[in-house]
């Protein structure tokens, strides 16, 4: 192993990237360093939203946990804040299980007796299979069908499958088709959208929603403000799906073949120009032919220059964990006039745009991945890091001033950009702007009215 920990400068990667990518930033490629900074990686269920919290997003579901006692120890984890563990029952498989397959006929079995254990009735039982039933090729779709027979609710799988994690269909986006599968058709409403891809709601000053209420967009449902399995099913009469992470695409086709919804896809980017263009086009899809001027652009391009000129000279770290994509966080900061000397990521074809964009503005920055064994030699004081981002990046610079950034509550669009500048001023202990100064131009935006279910439809 290297004495130095491997890392690529934005320059030397974006002149190979995508077709030619180290085998370092390919985690099947190498032995994968179980570094504190990356511990979610090693086990979703430890922070955030892994498959088994996210697989209990639909109210008034629970889930049977089908594993070894090995699997299935850190869900202890889920029985704080949420009560997530009152939801829970455990089938602890056995070696004679795994071996002979025996399990697959008790499942049925044990469905209906946690059903029958219950005080109220569920609205769903969830599946949550591990590894186990990867390798053994469990046809969970017949398990669960047996399973809908003998409690008499819908019962569906969540796969828990580390081993898929990187492959074209990995677990959380699984859990996400899972999950809206449940829907049931109904008549469209043509003032009615879904919010698709966070588990938690997204920042309850965030201006999309206010954006979609002034273009005559009422009702604005997300999965994780439902608080009944009626108000759940209410997202089956949508106009259309906003997706905004691309861990829900796949959910979204769904839903688009079986419930007849169009979606269109906006990015989460902390980059002005980039929110402002999806937002005109977004317009511009729903048929609004006029108010399409973006009226917080100067606010927000005003706070960027008053944090430069009070922040100028900070060097940045970026990680992984946090609340963007760390590749366009970066360039954002690139952009804004600010200095990323660390990005701590493992680069996905989707970031070409980014990382080439960066091997332009900012060829110095490197590029460390957090898995590599190489890792355990990483020394923060070879750099000159001055501020951290994200959790991993704060446990690799742990003397110098920096947010994790990693709040269930998800930020997006121009108010993001304006809390992660005030969460950074917070630390570092100068003045905040508040954020009605940014949110007072929503005022000027008027209601559309007489929009069709059709309009988003014929685009």
């Amino acid at each position: 192993m290297s004495e130095k920990p491997f890392y690529m400068t934005t320059a030397e990667l974006a002149a190979q990237f995508p077709d030619n990518v180290p085998q370092e930033f390919q985690l099947d490629a190498h032995l994968i360093w179980n570094s504190p900074a990356a511990l979610d990686f090693n086990s979703p269920g430890a922070q955030g939203f892994g498959v088994k919290r996210a697989g209990l997003s639909i109210p008034g579901s629970i889930m049977l946990l089908i594993s070894p006692g090995c699997c299935g120890r850190n869900t202890a984890a889920l029985r704080g804040p949420g009560h997530y563990g009152e939801h829970f029952a455990f089938y602890e498989l056995q070696d004679n299980d795994i071996v002979t397959g025996r399990h697959l006929r008790r499942i049925p079995e044990a469905v209906e007796a946690f059903v029958a254990s219950r005080k109220e009735k569920p609205s769903v039982v969830m599946l949550c299979l591990t590894c186990v039933d990867a390798l053994l090729g469990t046809d969970m779709e017949r398990i669960c069908r047996q399973a809908e027979k003998k409690c008499g609710l819908p019962v569906r799988p969540c796969y828990m499958y580390a081993l898929t994690r990187d492959g074209s269909h990995p677990p959380m986006v699984a859990v996400r088709e899972a999950i809206y599968s449940l829907l049931e058709p109904k008549a469209k409403d043509p003032q009615a959208c879904n919010l698709l891809g966070y588990f938690a709601p997204i920042a309850p000053k965030s201006e999309l929603p206010s954006l979609l209420q002034g273009w005559g967009v009422r009702r604005i449902r997300q999965l994780a403000t439902c608080e009944s399995y009626d108000a759940y099913q209410q997202m089956a009469t949508a106009n259309f799906n906003l997706v905004l992470d691309s861990e829900a695409r796949d959910a979204a086709r769904q839903m688009e073949k079986r419930l007849q919804i169009p979606s269109i896809e906006l990015r989460r980017t902390y980059q002005p120009d980039r929110i402002a263009h999806q937002y005109r086009a977004l317009a511009q899809i729903l048929g609004i032919t006029s108010k399409r001027h973006i009226p917080w652009m100067p606010a927000i391009m005003q706070d960027i220059h008053a944090f430069r000129e009070q922040h100028g000279e900070l060097h940045f770290a970026i990680g992984s964990r946090l609340n963007a994509n760390p590749f366009d966080l970066a360039l954002a900061f690139v952009r804004g006039g600010l200095t990323v000397e660390e990005i701590f990521a493992n680069p996905r074809r989707d970031d070409a745009y980014y990382i080439r964009q960066l091997g332009q503005l900012s060829p110095a920055t490197r590029i460390y991945t957090n898995l590599s064994p190489t890792m355990v030699n990483y020394e923060a004081g070879d750099s000159h890091v001055t501020f951290a981002l994200g959790e991993d990046a704060c446990w690799y610079h742990p003397d110098v001033p920096g947010i994790g950034w990693h709040d269930e509550i998800q930020p997006f669009g121009f108010t993001a950009i304006h809390a992660l500048l005030d969460a950074m001023r917070q630390k570092l202990g100068s003045a905040q702007r508040p954020v009605q100064q940014l949110l007072h131009a929503f005022h000027f935006i008027r209601p559309v009215r007489n929009k069709t279910a059709a309009t988003i439809a014929d685009h």
